[in-house]
């Protein structure tokens, strides 16, 4: 006998999310008001869910073991369409001890100093793509020939991926993370991404280079630490995370800094800027909009909701990064702002491992960018801004620039 599941019932009065954003280049407009209470309920594909706003309360539940990672668990609400397994995402939809264990590994490739080593192959990187740019012809997508590529590349050197490989992989992760596709056509992108990096790492085992799978398998695989599917795991956590989020964000800095020439004229004058202005950039677009999800395994309190057993919870970055208590005129970019406390990547034991990398990746092509072009603009032509909608990651489809 087959059995149906039952979808959960649902409260049709409550809100549905993800929320809509009346403008591009703001949160959604009911963030400010719900930032005024406890949070609520939403409804979500998989039924409800308490929507988190507060930067207070995000970063409670951050560090708060009574809130899992674990989407396999009942009541996870699943952004990514892919049939929630074990290890599946790596350790980021792990807790406790074994999340602990695998992050540690990853760390390793990811450190402060392992970041500033990285720095002049990727101005090297930088310098190849900007050329690229004047020789070609204007006006030119950014996103396409630029923002794209410069992540894709360094997590591609990094990892030992050839650089032929390099659209297949951009192709596969934006359809991964997509909310418009099928879940069939997500799980074939999931399927083929996989086959490659299990291959990959097999070759990496047995003819090992100077790259980070090389390093995690000889460590690790070798000698019985690590697991050759965890690895690939790792891996096609890396690689998705590594040049998507990155990606993003570069072009939304971009067009911020065409959009503000006053501020930008004084990062040009004073470089030194550039570094405080992406905590800024950072915390403005807060670009992982939807995925911040976690599942309560006990009962507790969050600003004053009880939250309960089995309860699903959303962690609304964009909202908390623009709470008014913390970072006054908070939907104003200021590139002279104190943005130090934003949380673009996560707190507590899941801050995002490649936040020193992003941080540097962005610092560096802004830089080279901006230096290079001083008389960088917007085209004008048709629809030479578009935004992605319904993304997990918000962020450009197409920015079109001149000089």
């Amino acid at each position: 006998m087959t059995i149906t599941p039952v979808a959960p019932a649902v409260d049709e009065r409550l809100a549905a999310w993800p929320m809509p954003r009346t403008c591009p280049y703001s949160p959604p407009d009911a963030y400010a008001d719900l930032r005024g209470g406890a949070p609520v309920k939403v409804r979500i594909r998989t039924g409800e869910a308490w929507l988190v706003t507060r930067h207070a309360d995000v970063r409670a539940v951050l560090t708060d073991p009574r809130f899992s990672s674990d989407d396999t668990l009942p009541g996870f609400p699943v952004r990514i369409q892919l049939p929630p397994a074990p290890r599946v995402m790596s350790f980021t939809r792990m807790d406790g001890a074994e999340h602990g264990r695998l992050r540690r590994m990853a760390m390793t490739e990811f450190t402060a100093r392992r970041t500033r080593a990285l720095r002049p192959s990727v101005e090297l990187l930088v310098d190849r793509l900007v050329d690229e740019l004047a020789r070609g012809p204007r006006p030119v997508d950014l996103v396409e020939h630029f923002s794209v590529r410069l992540p894709s590349l360094v997590i591609a050197r990094m990892l030992g991926v050839p650089e032929a490989d390099e659209c297949d992989f951009t192709e596969l992760s934006q359809a991964v993370l997509s909310q418009d596709a099928t879940p069939e056509q997500i799980y074939a992108a999931f399927v083929e991404m996989t086959r490659y990096l299990d291959g990959l790492i097999e070759r990496k085992r047995r003819e090992p280079g100077h790259d980070l799978l090389s390093r995690l398998a000889t460590q690790y695989v070798a000698t019985g630490l690590l697991s050759h599917d965890d690895l690939v795991a790792m891996a096609r956590l890396f690689l998705v995370a590594g040049h998507e989020t990155t990606a993003h964000q570069l072009s939304l800095s971009v067009l911020s800094l065409l959009r503000e020439p006053e501020q930008t004229a004084l990062l040009l004058r004073e470089p030194a800027r550039f570094a405080p202005a992406v905590e800024e950039l950072l915390r403005y677009w807060s670009i992982t909009q939807d995925n911040q999800v976690r599942v309560a395994v006990a009962e507790a309190e969050i600003g004053g909701a009880r939250v309960a057993p089995g309860d699903g919870v959303i962690l609304a970055y964009p909202s908390a990064n623009h709470d008014e208590t913390v970072f006054p005129d908070g939907d104003r970019l200021d590139l002279s702002r104190d943005a130090s406390r934003h949380i673009a990547f996560g707190h507590g034991p899941h801050l995002c491992p490649g936040a020193s990398l992003a941080r540097m990746e962005l610092e560096v092509a802004l830089r080279a960018l901006f230096g290079r072009f001083p008389g960088l603009r917007v085209a004008e032509v048709p629809g030479a801004v578009s935004f992605r909608e319904n993304t997990i990651n918000y962020g450009l489809n197409a920015l079109f620039v001149t000089w």
